[in-house]
């Protein structure tokens, strides 16, 4: 089978520090034209991974690159809806990176461009793919640990100025929320087997930006009656940054970081987590190597594609009630 020929648009932090070191040395794709506003810096990117060709404008790549199959959008949020469904409607397969977009209406006409044209959208919600997320889902979606009724997640960053437009609203969408908390949010919700949202509380707090939160608190009810808190933050004062996703059910919990599995057995609480000697960077990088291993495998016909634009969508409907919640003070039904 030919190797998935893709394109790369956006070349920042993400896309040079993950992506492009990772599809460069996998055996089944091949990177054939890269794109960014900064057209010095993808003529380097493109000299650096012996890429062929490079581009300033995505409609001229995507005009001219009729044997691409897949676009893998590394671009800000705000560039998302419409890089996509330019993609989508040349009839490209595409990964977007977290968030898809900036609101649920940008997200939905992605969602809609996929649909018409035919082509899958996938966005990168790479925790998904960590390899002790993948076996402590196994372990729930076999009924190992009974009903999970309770989960907690969150992801506290010392704040940084590497990416400043994350702190632009209008390129960001929003800030910490959109940022560390949707994808903790997207990580826990998938663990309990995606119940519907009934309710949405939350708190956001901007201590250190001006125009989007750098902290937020937040509390969902289910209408199965399972509860989830999500907390975010750039500018937690904390010794280290610090990720977790614990989950409890009526017959054993498990936690990520550290990763541990408890079951009930013969009245005693027992680990049954497999051992693991995995830092917290590699199963960072190890998350990310798998994410697109498996879009190429997609892209390639060998499995169905997940993290999906509809589930997004519904992402972002949260989202939408969490900023509306943090504003008026009150919960929000969905």
């Amino acid at each position: 089978m030919e190797r998935a020929r893709i394109a790369v648009i956006g070349l920042g932090t993400v896309a040079q520090n993950i992506h492009l070191p990772i599809l460069t040395k996998l055996p089944d794709a091949e990177i054939v034209a890269v794109c960014d506003l900064n057209v010095a810096n993808a003529q380097f990117v493109a000299q650096k991974y012996n890429i062929p060709r490079y581009y300033k404008d995505y409609e001229e790549l995507l005009e001219v690159e009729e044997d691409v199959i897949g676009i893998d959008i590394c671009a800000p949020t705000n560039l998302h809806r419409e890089i996509s469904i330019a993609a989508l409607e040349a009839k490209k397969h595409i990964l977007v990176e977290k968030p898809l977009a900036r609101d649920k209406k940008e997200a939905r006409d992605i969602a809609a461009a996929s649909k018409k044209h035919g082509r899958k959208a996938m966005v990168g919600m790479n925790n998904r793919f960590r390899p002790d997320s993948m076996i402590l889902k196994s372990f729930i979606e076999n009924g190992e640990l009974g009903k999970i009724y309770y989960a907690k997640a969150g992801w506290l960053k010392k704040f940084s100025v590497n990416n400043p437009w994350f702190m632009r609203k209008h390129q960001s969408g929003g800030g910490v929320v959109l940022d560390l908390g949707i994808v903790m949010f997207d990580l826990a919700f998938w663990m309990m087997g995606y119940p519907e949202v009934k309710e949405v509380s939350a708190s956001t707090f901007a201590h250190k930006t001006k125009e989007v939160e750098d902290s937020s608190v937040i509390y969902m009810r289910m209408k199965n009656g399972s509860t989830l808190t999500v907390e975010a933050s750039w500018s937690f004062e904390a010794d280290e940054d610090f990720f977790y996703c614990n989950c409890f059910g009526t017959e054993g919990s498990g936690s990520l970081n550290p990763f541990q599995i408890f079951k009930l057995m013969h009245g005693n609480l027992v680990n049954v987590a497999p051992a693991s000697h995995e830092t917290p960077q590699s199963l960072f990088r190890k998350s990310y190597e798998n994410e697109l291993k498996h879009w190429i495998g997609s892209l390639r016909g060998l499995h169905p594609f997940v993290c999906t634009a509809d589930e997004a969508v519904h992402r972002m409907r949260v989202v939408d009630a969490i900023y509306k919640s943090a504003k008026t003070g009150a919960s929000q039904g969905l």
